[in-house]
C-alpha cells in the first residue's frame, strides 16, 4: 500500500460546453507519454464519479509527488473563453465532499490541497481555493 501524504484537487481546464470524460483525458494523458489517465478519480458535470487509476497505482498529476498522493480531477475549471474559473456545477460539489469525506477518512494524515498549492506548479487549476472550501464545509484539510 503506498503511503498518502496527499489528496490533489485537480480540473480538466474544459469549457462548460465540452464533454470531456475519462477516456478523452485518458486519451490526452497518453499522448502526452503517460501510461494510463493520472488521475485515480474524475468528477463529472453530472456528478457522477469516473475512476482513473486504482488507488494502488501512483497516479502522474503533480510532479514531484505523484507517488504520495491521489489525484481527484473534476470535469471544467475554465470558462468559454477559457479563464480559469470555478465552474463545478452543485452536483459535482456534492460528490466532491462526499468523496473528500471518504478519502478523508481512509488516509486520515492525508492533506487535502489544490493543484496550484503544491510547490512550483505554476497554474490556476483547479479554478477554486481548495483550502478555504474545505474550512467552510468542515473538511479537514490540514490533517
Amino acid at each position: 500500500m503506498r503511503d498518502i501524504k496527499y489528496i490533489a484537487i485537480h480540473c480538466s481546464a474544459s469549457k462548460p460546453s465540452m464533454t470531456v470524460d475519462i477516456e478523452r483525458i485518458r486519451k490526452w494523458h497518453l499522448k502526452r507519454g503517460f501510461s494510463d489517465v493520472g488521475y485515480h478519480f474524475y468528477i463529472r458535470q453530472d456528478g457522477r464519479i469516473e475512476l482513473g487509476r486504482p488507488i494502488e497505482r501512483t497516479g502522474a498529476h503533480v510532479k514531484g509527488y505523484n507517488s504520495v498522493s491521489i489525484g481527484v480531477c473534476y470535469e471544467g475549471g475554465v470558462d468559454e473563453h477559457m479563464k480559469a474559473t470555478d465552474t463545478r456545477t452543485v452536483k459535482q460539489i456534492d460528490t466532491m465532499y462526499t468523496l473528500l469525506k471518504v478519502l478523508g477518512s481512509l488516509y486520515p494524515k492525508a492533506k487535502i490541497q489544490g493543484h496550484k498549492d503544491f510547490p512550483a506548479v505554476n497554474k490556476a487549476c483547479p479554478s477554486f481555493d481548495v483550502k478555504e472550501w474545505c474550512e467552510l464545509n468542515n473538511i479537514n484539510h490540514n490533517r
